[in-house]
């Protein structure tokens, strides 16, 4: 079982470990590694949003695909773009830049009625990296889900038996950054087939730092 005080040590060994001095705000990255688990009889493609308790400095970029109120709402609301049904007419037709979108935004919300001609326009493109849109029914809370997504992090299968994630930054203090880590490990154990117990060991590291490895020890 992983407990929040053997986070929190290995984010003090992780925080203490990096002496050099960095141009830029580095990461936290969580690394679980999975035990007890037959990848031939269990798919294990991990592809999970995870809302943190705390937010990063660096919020994640939402795209939103809406059109008519929505699409104001959208705007009004600070989405990082807006796409509407003429602009996602031309992106059938541009490959390019329908590739660069897909890499620039983490997430993507959608009105229901365009999802169709999203995943004939920009599935080929979206699906593979696990980012298709959220729904967004009509009259949903529009500004609040905005709100949310821009709070969350995407947390991935890395191999067979490993799964990885950014819990948090520098400007996060350790028992934010724990915080968030243990609502990560509490998602993915709800992703394996026996939870806790295939979680063999955690690893947490800052963007250019070295590996902190830990045990998890069973009960």
């Amino acid at each position: 079982m992983v407990s929040k005080n053997q986070v929190l040590d290995q984010i003090t060994k992780a925080r203490g470990g990096d002496y050099s001095k960095r141009n830029f705000q580095q990461s936290f990255e969580l690394i679980l590694k999975l035990k007890d688990i037959d990848v031939k009889k269990t798919d294990l493609n991990i592809n999970e949003v995870v809302f943190l308790p705390n937010k990063l400095s660096a919020q994640a970029k939402v795209c939103v695909f809406a059109t008519g109120d929505n699409a104001l709402r959208a705007q009004r609301a600070g989405a990082d773009r807006v796409i509407e049904n003429a602009e996602l007419d031309r992106l059938a037709s541009e490959k390019r830049t329908a590739k660069k979108l897909a890499r620039e935004y983490q997430f993507f919300l959608a009105d229901t009625s365009m999802m169709p001609k999203i995943g004939r326009v920009l599935g080929p493109y979206l699906g593979p990296k696990g980012r298709m849109p959220t729904p967004v029914p009509p009259n949903a809370p529009l500004e609040s889900m905005l709100n949310r997504y821009r709070t969350a992090v995407r947390i991935k299968s890395r191999g067979s038996l490993s799964v990885a994630g950014k819990v948090g930054d520098e400007s996060l203090n350790d028992g934010n950054v724990a915080d968030n880590a243990m609502a990560v490990i509490s998602q993915v154990e709800k992703k394996l087939p026996n939870g806790e117990r295939n979680i063999q060991s955690l690893t947490l590291k800052k963007t250019m730092g070295k590996l902190v490895k830990a045990k998890v020890e069973e009960e």
